[in-house]
C-alpha cells in the first residue's frame, strides 16, 4: 500500500461544507502520465507511483491510508447568472499533504465519477480534456503564472459519451487549495452566517495566516484575494492566455488558475478574441478579463459583507460598503500596474520613469499588432532579435514590413534613455526579453494534434513532445520551432474549444 502523510483540515475543520463521495471504480486503469517532478516537490514516492499501486490509486480504485475523499458545495454566477448549488460534480479532494516547501496542497480527482452536486451529469471525463490540463497547467508552470497542476491522468478503460464517444480518464490534481469565490456565495446566498465565517476563517488561516484574528481580517481577506487576482489577469494577458470562462466558481482565492477547460491562447493579436463554444457574447474575451475579474471580486466582496458588520447599524453598514467598494474600485489599478510591470520587461525597459510613457509605448506597439493582425507571442519574441541589432524577423512578420518602422523608433528612443551609450546594452536587452517573452505557448492546433493522437490512436508521443516543448517556453531550439508556427488563419479563425463535460 502507497504511503502518503494526508493532514486534511477542510475534512476535519468544515463539516458541513462537504460530502463526503467514494470514487467510481475504473474497470481498465492504465496510467497515461505521471508528473514525477510534482510527485518529488510533494513528498511522494515517484517509483512506487509509477507501479501497478499508483494506477490503482490514480484511478481510484484504492485508497491509501488516511485519504478522506470529499466533494466540495459552492455556487457560483455562471455567465453572470446565479447558480445557488453548484459544487463539485466530477471532482473529489482526496486529501491535503505539506509539500517539501512546507506549504499546504491539495490532491484532487477530476473526471471520478458522480457526487451529490453533479446535476444529473456523469461525473466523468474522457482522455483528451484531462492531457489538455496536463499541457496547459505545465505550460503557465513553465511561464511562472500561478496554477493547479496535473499529478496523473490515468485512462480508465471506459467509454464517456460527449458529442461522440471517447476513452475515459481521470486526472489527479495539485492545489494550493480548492476555495474559490462560490464557496463563499454558497453559503452567503443561504444566510448561514456561522459558516461563512467558519470558511473564511478557515481560507484566511491557510493562504493569508498573519491576517488571522485581526479585527478587519475579513476586509483583509478580499484585498489579498483581489490583489492576487490582479497580479494572475495581468500574467495571463501578457502571454496572450484566454481562460475562457471565467465563472465565480472558477476564480481561486488563492490566486491559482484552475479548471482548463475551454481555454486557449491567441494567435493575431484581438482583444475581442473567443475560442469557448459556449460563449456566444463574448463575455469572457481575451480584452474582457480584467473586467470580469473585478465582477467576480464584487461578488465576493457582497458574500463577504455581512461578516464585516455585527449588527444592523446603519453607519456600520455603510462603512462596510464603503471599504469594500474602494478595494473593488481600486482593482482595476492594481492590474494596470502589474500589467505595466509586465509589459516593461516584455519591452526590455528596466527604470519606471515614466508610467504613461512606457504604458502609451505597449498600448501603441498592441494597437500595431492587433492593426496588421500579427501574431502576438512572435511579435514580442522578435522585438528582442530587434533589441540585439536585428529587426528584419520582427519585419517579416508585417505585411508591410516598414508598418512597424515609426514604432520601432519611439521603442529605441525609450530604450536609450536608459542606455547612456553603454556597450552591449542591446545584446544585454535582447537577454532579458529573451526570459520575458516566450518562443513557445500551447498553440491550439499543435495540442489538438497531441490530444487527437493520444484519443483517438493511443499514440502519446506527440504529447510528450510537445510537453517537453512547452515545459522550456523561453528556450529558442530547432527541436522546438515547429512549436512556434502559427496556425493558418483559417484554421484559427474557426478554433473552438470545449467544457469536456
Amino acid at each position: 500500500m502507497l504511503q502518503i502523510a494526508f493532514d486534511n483540515t477542510y475534512a476535519r475543520e468544515l463539516p458541513g461544507l462537504y460530502t463526503a463521495c467514494k470514487p467510481a471504480l475504473a474497470p481498465a486503469p492504465r496510467l497515461l502520465y505521471l508528473n514525477t517532478a510534482l510527485a518529488d516537490e510533494l513528498g511522494l514516492d515517484s517509483t512506487a507511483l509509477a507501479g501497478a499501486d499508483g494506477t490503482a490509486l490514480f484511478a481510484g480504485n484504492t485508497l491509501p491510508a488516511g485519504a478522506e475523499p470529499l466533494a466540495q458545495v459552492y455556487a457560483g454566477h455562471q455567465f453572470g447568472g446565479f447558480s445557488p448549488q453548484l459544487g463539485d460534480g466530477r471532482a473529489l479532494l482526496l486529501g491535503e499533504v505539506i509539500d517539501r516547501r512546507g506549504q499546504r496542497r491539495d490532491i484532487a480527482f477530476k473526471g471520478s465519477g458522480r457526487t451529490p452536486y453533479s446535476r444529473g451529469g456523469d461525473g466523468k471525463a474522457a482522455v483528451g480534456p484531462m492531457l489538455r490540463e496536463v499541457l496547459i497547467g505545465e505550460a503557465m508552470q513553465a511561464l511562472g503564472i500561478p496554477t493547479t497542476r496535473a499529478l496523473a491522468v490515468v485512462a480508465t478503460g471506459e467509454t464517456v459519451r460527449r458529442e461522440g464517444n471517447f476513452p475515459g480518464a481521470v486526472l489527479t490534481r495539485v492545489a494550493a487549495s480548492h476555495l474559490r469565490v462560490g464557496t463563499f456565495q454558497f453559503f452567503a446566498a443561504r444566510g448561514d452566517i456561522d459558516k461563512l465565517r467558519q470558511v473564511a476563517d478557515y481560507a484566511i488561516q491557510r493562504h493569508d495566516p498573519a491576517l488571522a484574528g485581526t479585527p478587519e481580517r475579513y476586509l483583509a481577506l478580499l484585498r489579498a484575494a483581489a490583489g492576487r487576482q490582479a497580479q494572475l489577469i495581468a500574467q495571463w494577458v501578457n502571454v496572450g492566455f484566454i481562460h475562457g470562462v471565467m465563472n465565480t466558481d472558477n476564480m481561486t482565492i488563492s490566486g491559482e488558475t484552475i479548471d482548463y477547460g475551454p481555454c486557449a491562447f491567441m494567435e493575431a493579436y484581438d482583444p475581442s478574441t473567443v475560442f469557448s463554444s459556449i460563449d456566444h457574447g463574448g463575455r469572457y474575451s481575451y480584452g474582457n478579463q480584467p473586467k470580469i475579474a473585478r465582477w467576480n471580486l464584487a461578488r465576493l466582496a457582497e458574500a463577504l459583507l455581512p461578516l464585516m458588520v455585527d449588527n444592523d447599524d446603519e453607519a456600520a453598514v455603510q462603512l462596510a460598503v464603503a471599504q469594500v467598494t474602494e478595494v473593488i474600485d481600486t482593482f482595476p489599478a492594481w492590474y494596470a500596474s502589474a500589467l505595466l510591470q509586465g509589459q516593461r520587461a516584455k519591452l526590455g525597459l528596466q527604470h519606471e520613469a515614466d508610467n504613461n510613457e512606457d504604458s502609451s509605448l505597449a498600448d501603441a506597439w498592441l494597437a500595431l499588432l492587433q492593426q496588421h493582425a500579427v501574431d502576438f507571442t512572435l511579435a514580442w519574441r522578435r522585438l528582442a532579435d530587434a533589441a540585439a541589432g536585428d529587426a528584419n524577423p520582427l519585419r517579416a512578420l508585417f505585411a508591410e514590413p516598414t508598418a512597424v518602422n515609426p514604432w520601432l523608433a519611439q521603442w529605441r528612443a525609450s530604450c536609450a534613455k536608459e542606455d547612456s551609450g553603454s556597450p552591449g546594452a542591446g545584446q544585454a536587452r535582447a537577454q532579458r526579453m529573451r526570459r520575458a517573452n516566450p518562443w513557445v505557448i500551447p498553440r491550439n492546433h499543435q495540442v489538438e494534434v497531441a490530444l487527437a493522437a493520444a484519443s483517438e490512436h493511443n499514440d502519446l508521443s506527440p504529447f510528450h513532445a510537445l510537453l517537453a516543448a512547452l515545459q522550456a517556453p523561453y528556450d529558442e531550439t530547432p527541436a522546438s520551432a515547429v512549436y512556434a508556427v502559427p496556425a493558418p488563419a483559417q484554421v484559427t479563425a474557426g478554433y473552438q474549444t470545449f467544457c469536456g463535460t
